[in-house]
């Protein structure tokens, strides 16, 4: 599974799919087809810093 860090580091912030999609102003299922594919370094710790924040 591509993008498994961000997947798992999500799930232990309790933080779901679509409130990153929603901050990255994107559709979830655009967001989702997006995680298909191995992201850059700079885009996960842009995703990263998201669910920081999501998760306070």
């Amino acid at each position: 599974m591509k993008n498994k860090d961000i997947r798992e580091y999500a799930k232990r912030h309790g933080v779901k799919l679509w409130q990153i999609a929603a901050e990255l102003n994107m559709n979830d299922g655009n967001f989702s087809r997006k995680l298909r594919y191995e992201l850059s370094d700079e885009a996960k710790q842009q995703i990263f810093k998201i669910i920081d924040a999501l998760a306070k």
